[in-house]
């Protein structure tokens, strides 16, 4: 169900799409993590943020 007011929709936005992703399991991460909270690697990349499909 999409979201009509353009507020909620940029929160909703924020929520699901400023994450960082650990390369190496792939888990989700606040947006200042230095390293994984789930294999503790430093190799951290931030979320894709293109709309696909």
């Amino acid at each position: 169900m999409p979201v009509a007011d353009p507020e909620l929709r940029e929160i909703a936005r924020k929520h699901l799409l400023y994450h960082m992703i650990c390369r190496k399991c792939y888990a989700r991460n606040p947006i200042g993590a230095k390293k994984c909270r789930r294999c503790r690697s430093k190799d951290l990349r931030w979320k894709k943020r293109e709309l696909t499909g």
